[in-house]
């Protein structure tokens, strides 16, 4: 692809876009380049050094990752769920390594803005089968023909119909996403060299504890100043009452405010980071911003399912096409909203009255079998005026049976 710097508008220059150069590239045209945070020395494993970048990756990719994945087919006016997951999951799945397999798509997507997947195998018509996913540091892509890039790993020249690019954030007649470790090497530069200054700070013993002042003489010998030191040394580790003459005044230090500001700079990184990733801040250390609160870790939990879905979403959509038979898979997100019993329960009993769910599907969410001779099996919608006693009749289950628990009272 052919770049424009903007001073430059008669002179064109070659440059050969990755998913871990396009955003220097971005911060180089737009005057961002170079200076104290030099945009090349951000790279992936300095940001991952910055515990917030970390923080942000795990909540992502950790958090997706551990859901639920449930395959459906699409039936036009409705979807259908289906009794496995499509081949290409459920072989991850019975081999133990769908949630390593899926931890490292987000992984890819959270640092490099990019997700390779090399199509290792296919079924006898066609359908991947087995996916491998790629370094997006070694992957380098050459959009000579519009709309059909070409991809290299390692040198090595791969054919497009065997490649599964997902990308992040992609511009606009842009293969590539923007890497958001490139993209925003100022932000990270600066948590760096917050992070630099600590542990320098600490390194050189950081600063003392307080100051003792003569008020009578202008110059104290070294040897009455070490006499003094010693003995507020000595009373600080003792955590004994200090005694000292009525011509000595001492300062206690608590946070110089050099100090102060370091911790400043170091939540407000903490918060950037969490913008950039769209997730809550308070999950990795930042602050909201906002008065509101959310009273219940219910509430945080709905709240952060909201913030991880457009990142299910980009992963549930990529593999609508490769599917057979319109078969997609989605991710369970209320997996991730624990209720207490009780609302538990309540839940699952009106579920069953709608129809919403039969009791085999509320009982395996309980880890209890299956009623036998398939009567768990039928949905049956009731009227919410029914009785309890109608309602305790018709339900066998005992995960519904809220009555003898003491909670339809």
């Amino acid at each position: 692809m052919v770049w424009y710097k903007p001073s430059t508008w008669a002179q064109p220059e070659e440059r050969t876009l990755t998913g871990d150069n396009n955003g220097a590239y971005l911060l180089a045209d737009f005057g961002h380049g170079g200076g104290a945070f030099e945009t090349a020395n951000v790279s992936q494993a300095r940001a991952l050094s910055l515990s917030y970048v970390f923080a942000a990756t795990r909540v992502i990719a950790g958090t997706i990752s551990t859901l639920p994945l449930k395959g459906f087919r699409d039936l036009g006016d409705s979807r259908e769920p289906m009794g496995t997951l499509p081949r290409l999951f459920e072989d991850l799945r019975n081999s133990g390594q769908l949630r390593p397999w899926l931890h490292r798509f987000f992984v890819s997507l959270a640092l490099r803005g990019n997700a390779y997947g090399l199509i290792i195998a296919r079924d006898g018509l066609g359908y991947p089968t087995a996916i491998d996913w790629l370094d997006p540091s070694a992957v380098t892509i050459n959009d000579a023909i519009p709309g059909r890039p070409d991809y290299v790993y390692r040198g090595r020249v791969l054919a497009r119909e065997n490649v599964l690019h997902v990308p992040w954030f992609a511009l606009p007649g842009q293969e590539v996403g923007l890497s958001p470790i490139a993209a925003f090497a100022q932000t990270l530069g600066v948590g760096l060299h917050a992070q630099s200054y600590a542990s320098d700070w600490f390194a050189s013993g950081g600063f003392p504890p307080g100051t003792f002042q003569n008020t009578e003489k202008q110059i104290v010998s070294a040897e009455e100043a070490q006499v003094l030191k010693g003995r507020l040394v000595q009373s600080i580790r003792s955590r004994q009452p200090l005694v000292y003459g009525r011509d000595w005044k001492y300062d206690a230090i608590s946070v110089a405010p050099g100090e102060a500001q370091f911790l400043e700079t170091v939540k407000a990184t903490a918060t950037q980071v969490a913008n950039i990733y769209g997730i809550p801040p308070e999950e990795i250390g930042g602050e909201t911003g906002s008065s509101m609160t959310y009273a219940t870790v219910e509430l945080n939990q709905i709240k952060l399912a909201g913030a991880l879905r457009p990142w299910m979403v980009t992963f549930e959509e990529a593999f609508f096409a490769l599917l057979p038979q319109r078969q997609y898979v989605r991710f369970n997100a209320d997996a991730l909203v624990r209720t207490d019993l009780r609302t538990r329960w309540e839940t699952n009993k009106i579920r069953v009255e709608l129809g919403v769910a039969n009791l085999d599907e509320i009982r395996a969410q309980e880890d209890q079998p299956p009623l036998p001779n398939g009567q768990g099996k039928e949905y049956k919608p009731k009227s919410t005026t029914a009785s309890a006693p109608e309602l305790e009749q018709n339900d066998p289950a005992p995960v519904v049976n809220l009555n003898r628990m003491g909670y339809g009272r």
